[in-house]
């Protein structure tokens, strides 16, 4: 319990990165990488499976905004599993962004204000090249956000979409205490409820599965995409037996593995409520969505865990386990993943921050035993040196794992290392930082999103090649599964053999049996299994 509470510190420290980084009075100045899609003039109405909806058009892609996939998760439904949205009289209104999950007002990117959330926010926006034929393949992207914040509002999949004739579908889903708390203790009614979140995420797979036809897309190829928070819901989908038919295809960046289980804070929960312990449930479902969200600084809770219920076992297990019958898959991370974080938390927090996040990254190993053997091989790094390592190391561990296993077990798994330097909006000299591939993922070079909005400049002739042929491979990798043909240099199958990584920069090229000692530090060294 005591390694579990301390993994739970990170969360509570990332979710007033916010605050400190925006009272610190510098770092990162991004505008809105989406706003300029309200200002598409056209208008795009289409009869559907669920009614007749009327989305944005810019003459050469269709954005559906604020499509409902689930019922409020209010009141009684409040803590329990989503229900599916059913049909509408009239015409919906696909033309506004929808109300994001319950965060923090204060964001390390983009700011955001209260009356753009809601408990109310299980929606999700839809990028098409034509709502006619289906047969494209679609692309579902989970925000990242340490499963405390973010939205699918910051992510344009218009790019995407004209570029590949895909369809690009970005969801919200429960954050915080809202889709992670553990209530499990309190009866068979609150079973699962730890995954709440990916129990979203899977709804609206199935919302995908029987809707996407009408926006042009193939229910029967569906990649499931991510970052961070979002990369490791990637991974937990895989080890969700119940999502196993509704996609095809997976990709994750910068993800943790699904490794540990859900913490317990129903204690802590009635001392902060002051009220008995069985009373808490119905306690925490009386309260606004407000003090409901104030309450969760107290104690907070951890996502992507295996709660028995929805989660019934590993990543690693259930790549493994589905051998053949899984899906191929694209990992990786980042190589100065750790520098954003040592950016934003104050050199005095290094250390609990250090340690919550050195509890999770191998199972069975605490916190002291890895830190030291990392110290052992790292000698002579700093204190913020090591501080990002620890971060690095978590990140780079997931990638590495799962793709050696999907190739393993059969489907393929093809792993990459994201190398190009930030150049704008944060320090020039952090390197490549935690979630900076993600405008290349989504290619918003090329797009109208001003570079106010973005790490990198628009016009770096550098820049615009990677970012095309890394997100054309990405889009092949969702037609064919497999990356290779979209520009890039070719991609062999990481393999516990060869291990060979896609180093992504200024000159992409494949290089072998990068992080040796790394995999040895973290006994993963031998076949996978």
């Amino acid at each position: 319990m005591l390694k579990l509470l301390k993994i739970t510190a990170v969360i509570v420290i990332v979710a007033g990165l916010g605050t400190i980084f925006f009272s610190s009075g510098g770092g990162v100045t991004l505008s809105s990488t989406t706003d300029h899609i309200l200002g598409w003039e056209d208008r795009t109405t289409i009869d559907t499976r669920l009614g007749t909806v009327t989305g944005l058009s810019n003459g050469r892609v269709h954005a559906f905004l604020g499509l409902r996939y689930a019922m409020p998760p209010t009141g009684e439904r409040r803590f329990l599993a989503p229900v599916a949205a059913g049909s509408w009289d009239g015409t919906f209104d696909a033309t506004v962004f929808p109300k994001m999950g319950m965060q923090s007002v204060e964001s390390l990117f983009e700011p955001r204000s209260l009356p753009q959330m809601s408990e109310d926010s299980l929606f999700l926006n839809v990028f098409t090249p034509s709502t006619e034929g289906s047969n494209r393949p679609v692309l579902f992207w989970i925000h990242g956000g340490s499963f405390i914040e973010g939205s699918a509002n910051s992510y344009d999949g218009s790019v995407l979409a004209e570029q590949g004739d895909v369809v690009v579908v970005a969801i919200n889903y429960r954050l915080g205490m809202f889709g992670f708390l553990d209530l499990s203790g309190f009866g068979d009614e609150f079973s699962g409820s730890a995954s709440n979140g990916i129990r979203d995420q899977i709804l609206a797979l199935e919302w995908v599965r029987d809707n996407i036809a009408d926006y042009g897309g193939d229910r029967d190829n569906v990649t499931i995409f991510g970052e961070s928070a979002g990369g490791q819901s990637v991974l937990a989908v895989m080890s969700a037996p119940s999502a196993d038919s509704l996609y095809h295809k997976a990709i994750v960046h910068s993800g943790g593995l699904v490794n540990s289980p859900p913490v317990d804070v129903r204690q802590e929960l009635a001392e902060h409520l002051k009220v008995e312990l069985a009373d808490v449930p119905e306690t925490l479902r009386k309260l606004s969505a407000e003090d409901l969200f104030a309450t969760q600084q107290a104690v907070s809770i951890n996502g992507g865990t295996i709660d028995g219920t929805v989660i019934t076992r590993s990543s690693n297990d259930a790549i493994m386990d589905r051998a053949g019958d899984g899906v191929p898959l694209i990992a990786g991370s980042n190589l100065d993943e750790g520098a954003l974080f040592s950016y934003l938390i104050p050199w005095s927090l290094y250390g609990i921050v250090g340690d919550a996040v050195a509890a999770n990254i191998i199972p069975g190993v605490d916190a002291q035993q890895y830190r030291d053997g990392l110290r052992n091989a790292y000698p002579d790094d700093s204190r913020t040196q090591h501080f990002e390592r620890i971060w690095t190391d978590l990140l780079k561990r997931g990638g590495i794992n799962s793709a050696v296993r999907a190739s393993a077990a059969g489907p393929g798994g093809w792993l990459y290392r994201f190398d190009m330097p930030v150049q704008r909006g944060v320090d020039e000299d952090m390197g490549a930082i935690h979630a900076a591939e993600i405008a290349f993922t989504f290619n918003v070079f090329a797009g109208d999103a001003p570079e106010s909005a973005l790490l990198y400049h628009k016009d770096d002739p550098a820049v615009k090649e990677l970012a095309q042929n890394w997100s054309n491979s990405i889009i092949q990798f969702a037609k064919t599964g497999d990356p290779n043909g979209g520009g890039l240099p070719f991609w062999p199958k990481y393999t516990a053999e060869s291990r060979e990584t896609l180093i992504l920069d200024s000159a992409p090229r494949v290089e072998a049996f990068l992080d040796a000692a790394d995999r040895e530090r973290w006994g993963d060294s031998e076949m996978p299994h």
